[in-house]
């Protein structure tokens, strides 16, 4: 192994020195002179997280830390994003089956401000999507970028920062939630300090990401580069448009946010339906567009129908926030364009499913045999479902009875589990084996009991919803002869208690399938030799740094 060049390693690491120094006067500055309890406790716990950095910064200049290999890929930062994957995912998926049964049975509250639901359900949230699919995304773009590009990470420090700094980010606000500090908005709930973070971390995610396809080697961008970029520049557009605000005192937590009024509203849901289609739509699509081909081992079907769904798709989305402002102050006109928008978004959506599904042409029998390749399939199957439903949803005569109703509540999880949730386990269960030098997953047929758990698990909860979304919309609207509401609002709460049972067995299921995934993958990780080396799929090895990446196509021309 050749050990890293001496200046610029030298270099990095005064660096990385001097900003763990700031940021321990920083998190002192919270932790001594805070005004509230909370901004203490992160204070505190700032500080720590920045002086294990500065102590490791200073055992690399003793020239203690362990050498680097230039010629090969920088997969330290992805093997610990992967780890964080699986771990954020059993908390978020536990913690939401948690508040399923507190729906249900409220008593399970307890009546503690810790454990209520209006504190553990942003934290379900923000564990789900942001910790268990943010990490995902960290992972796969990192693993992605590098062998596409065939090109190291840009930065000796930067990609650990983005990794661990995000993972700080993830703690400061699950934290907060827990302890009753909130900015109160639909995915976007940390305060304005852990807001600054957070910024901080994905610029430099940004910085790691283009100064990698910079570097490349290949002279096309493959299309996994083009959305996954797309999702790091839009995020970051959103997040500092939505989250900008005033604290009331820099040593407090408390800020308002600077917008007010149906304003407020307008750029919250042009953030909050965004997250939806640049975070959990485009991200996930580099991810589809890499691990699809990779492990049928075909060629992505259509370059050219990846460069449209890709253009059409970033151009269109962007616009759909309004159709979330149905029936409000918001003015008709815009509500009407969020709509229209919506509706379109059905072409380019069913375009990148159609790709993905088409990559397996030639393909169609490791269905029988490979239950990784079946769970990236069935991914891209409930994509194509639920961006068949959302456009569907937009529509204001469907839209006046399914919102504010359970069935949006079905319609978001049918996403979140059957598609983000899917794309990222089988990407986790192609990238362990890959990162850790395993011939295969340790077992198969854990996989098999993986994919059929969770399935049902899924199947069970968004048909739940459905029917209970609909009877809840049915019953608000219903009017006896002398025109008042048929029923009572506690009436609608007590029908749809069965269905929450459902909805939380359901979620249940997709906990037992995580924690099969966890131990399946503990397994692999620490050495266990594959239980049936038959069951293994004959999947290539991720491709060294000098070898084009295999069965991925650069973006261009047929």
């Amino acid at each position: 192994m050749n050990p890293r060049p001496a200046a610029s390693s030298a270099f990095s690491d005064v660096m990385a020195l001097a900003g763990s120094l700031v940021a321990i006067a920083v998190g002192m500055m919270f932790a001594i002179a805070g005004k509230d309890a909370v901004i203490v406790f992160h204070g505190w716990l700032f500080t720590a997280a920045a002086a294990i950095v500065a102590l490791i910064a200073l055992n690399r200049m003793r020239g203690k830390g362990p050498d680097v290999d230039p010629t090969a890929y920088v997969d330290g930062p992805v093997r610990v994003a992967t780890v964080a994957t699986v771990f954020w995912g059993v908390v978020g998926f536990l913690v939401g089956d948690i508040i399923a049964w507190q729906l249900a049975f409220p008593i399970l509250n307890f009546d503690l401000p810790w454990t209520s639901f209006a504190r553990l359900r942003p934290v379900h949230t923000s564990a789900v999507i942001f910790a268990f699919g943010g990490n995902a995304l960290l992972a796969t773009s990192f693993y992605i970028v590098q062998r596409t590009c065939r090109a190291r990470l840009a930065g000796s420090w930067a990609p650990w920062f983005v990794i661990w700094g995000y993972q700080l980010f993830l703690v400061l606000a699950a934290s907060g939630y827990v302890l009753g500090v909130t900015q109160s908005k639909e995915y976007a709930e940390p305060e304005w300090y852990v807001d600054l973070w957070l910024t901080l971390v994905w610029v430099v995610y940004f910085l790691v990401f283009i100064g990698t396809l910079a570097r490349r080697k290949e002279p096309h961008i493959y299309v996994a580069n083009w959305f996954l970029l797309a999702f790091i520049v839009t995020v970051a557009i959103l997040h500092l448009v939505n989250n900008a605000a005033l604290p009331v005192s820099f040593l407090g937590t408390k800020s308002y946010i600077i917008y007010t009024g149906v304003q407020d509203a307008m750029t919250q849901w042009w953030y909050g339906h965004n997250a939806v289609g640049f975070f959990l739509t485009a991200g996930f699509l580099g991810m589809m567009y890499y691990f699809v081909p990779k492990r049928a081992e075909r060629p992505v079907y259509s370059d050219r129908l990846s460069i449209v769904h890709f253009w059409s798709l970033i151009f269109l989305y962007i616009w759909a926030g309004p159709h979330h402002l149905h029936y409000t102050a918001l003015p008709d006109w815009a509500q009407t364009l969020g709509a229209t928008f919506s509706v379109m978004l059905w072409m380019p959506s069913w375009g990148g499913m159609i790709n993905g599904l088409m990559t397996l042409s030639g393909a169609w029998d490791k269905l029988r045999t490979d239950p990784v390749i079946r769970m990236l399939v069935v991914s891209v199957a409930f994509y194509g479902m639920s961006t068949f439903e959302g456009p569907l949803m937009s529509v204001k005569a469907v839209n006046s009875l399914s919102h504010y109703t359970d069935w949006t509540i079905g319609h978001v999880h049918s996403g979140a589990l059957g598609w983000v949730g899917f794309v990222s386990f089988g990407a986790v269960y192609c990238l362990v084996p890959w990162l850790w030098g395993r011939k295969g997953l340790y077992s198969m047929k854990l996989v098999e009991w993986h994919f059929w758990i969770s399935t049902l698990g899924i199947l069970l909860y968004i048909t739940a919803m459905w029917v209970s979304g609909i009877l809840q919309g049915l019953m608000w609207r219903a009017y006896d002869s002398l025109g008042f509401l048929e029923y009572s609002f506690v009436e609608s709460v007590e029908a749809m208690h069965p269905f929450y049972i459902i909805r939380a067995l359901g979620g249940l299921l997709f906990v037992i399938g995580a924690l099969l995934m966890a131990w399946n993958l503990w397994r692999t990780v620490y050495g266990e030799e594959p239980a049936d080396m038959r069951d293994q799929p004959r999947i290539a090895a991720a491709p060294e740094l000098r070898e084009p990446a295999a069965a991925v196509r650069p973006l261009a021309a047929e």
